[in-house]
């Protein structure tokens, strides 16, 4: 999947099917559903996870619990928006 056919799939009732744990968080925080977003990836031990993690807590606006995952990632809270980081994130995903 590219970031065209992802960008599609956001118009859509339903995520499109064979997307990675990574990519169906971002597509439901994108949808507006933060609960299921963050049930993809809260058990996942990757660094790449971690750092999808914390955005989410970020966006639920629990920036200590943000700036752990962050930590976990190996990573620090980002000065960009939420906007701007969900790209980044977005653009990590579909390599």
């Amino acid at each position: 999947m590219n970031l065209k056919q992802f960008t599609a799939s956001l118009a859509q009732e339903t995520q499109p099917p064979g997307l990675s744990f990574q990519l169906q968080a971002l597509w439901l925080d994108a949808k507006g559903d933060w609960f299921n977003a963050h049930e993809c990836v809260r058990d996942l031990q990757d660094a790449f996870s971690a750092n999808i993690h914390a955005y989410l807590h970020r966006v639920e606006g629990v920036l200590w619990n943000a700036d752990h995952w962050y930590k976990r990632a190996g990573k620090s809270r980002p000065g960009c928006d939420l906007k701007e980081e969900w790209q980044q994130l977005l653009t990590q995903a579909l390599v």
